[in-house]
């Protein structure tokens, strides 16, 4: 019980995953995460320094201002890609239903995930889902020892 195939290497919101976990069928869905900071506002240590007590301290050694320079051209690619909406922060979310009848819309999710970021294929949003696939196990079947007891309370009733 595992998502099998991944996203796309470049996703939208809404782009969803499907697998069959036991009786239930589990989406994993791309939502945009609602938080507007932005890449250097969520990361201690996104711009680089020189620094040595500072977050992103490249480290001593030789060529030490060309590594810098290095960083920043990357660090302000990624900003700019970010600001065009090349890339975004997204959110995992995965609902449950069990033959066609929704369990949990909202069974499980991680958020702050970078979705279409530079250099990468947008694999990891796949390990996001599978390692969300417990939690969103549980809360199904929560709901339905839930339902079942609503059931057979309204039936003794």
């Amino acid at each position: 019980m595992k998502f099998t195939q991944g996203f796309q290497s470049y996703v939208c919101p809404g782009d969803v995953l499907t697998c069959e976990a036991g009786p239930f069928t589990v989406l994993a869905q791309v939502v945009p995460d609602d938080c507007p900071d932005a890449p250097d506002q969520r990361q201690d240590g996104f711009w680089p320094s020189l620094y040595k007590d500072a977050p992103g301290f490249i480290g001593p050694g030789p060529n030490h201002r060309q590594r810098f320079a290095e960083a920043q051209a990357k660090a302000e690619a990624i900003m700019d890609g970010w600001r065009k909406g090349d890339w975004f922060y997204c959110g995992i979310v995965l609902s449950v239903s069990l033959e066609g009848v929704p369990l949990a819309s909202h069974a499980a999710s991680l958020w702050g995930i970078e979705a279409n970021y530079p250099g990468t294929d947008n694999s990891y949003l796949r390990e996001v889902a599978n390692e969300l696939l417990p939690e969103s196990m549980a809360v199904a079947r929560e709901t339905l020892t839930r339902l079942a007891a609503h059931a057979q309370a309204k039936e003794g009733a």
